[in-house]
């Protein structure tokens, strides 16, 4: 879950999201919300994605906003259960 998260929020191509799925929902000012611990059990799920599957939200009155800051600063905006995930994974790693 740590590695996942560290994954989608702070792997990078050129400054922004590495992952394709997770750069389309945040250029469009999405939030990353949550990931869910094998939230996708098919053979595809696992095959892809260790079974895990994220949700992003959009908060309406935000989205232009973070969509900005995205694209001006490549920075993302995450819930607190991502970044605590994200802080765990830095605390603990040696990458």
């Amino acid at each position: 879950m740590r590695l996942c998260a560290w994954y989608l929020y702070g792997e990078k191509h050129r400054g922004y999201a590495l992952n394709p799925v997770a750069n389309f929902h945040l250029q469009n000012g999405s939030v990353l919300w949550r990931i869910n611990w094998m939230g996708d059990t098919s053979p595809r799920g696992i095959g892809a994605s260790c079974g895990m599957m994220v949700n992003y939200r959009y908060f309406l009155e935000e989205t232009a906003s973070n969509s900005a800051l995205y694209l001006a600063s490549k920075q993302v905006r995450a819930s607190e259960q991502v970044l605590a995930l994200v802080s765990q994974c830095q605390q603990n790693s040696k990458l």
